[in-house]
């Protein structure tokens, strides 16, 4: 057993929209220990789904 938290247990999807920000959000939330993925905002509905709970 790892002794190391399971960073796929909480993920956030970021879509990006062209903001100069969205590396540094995604930085950010991975240095807590979020799982985080950066995705077009014009991605098909059902890929995002894939992010729901």
């Amino acid at each position: 057993m790892s002794s190391y938290p399971d960073i796929h247990q909480e993920k956030i999807l970021i879509l990006d929209f062209g903001s100069q920000y969205t590396q540094l959000i995604a930085r950010r939330l991975r240095e807590t220990g979020v799982y985080c993925e950066i995705l077009p905002y014009d991605l098909k509905e059902e890929r995002a789904r894939e992010y729901s709970p």
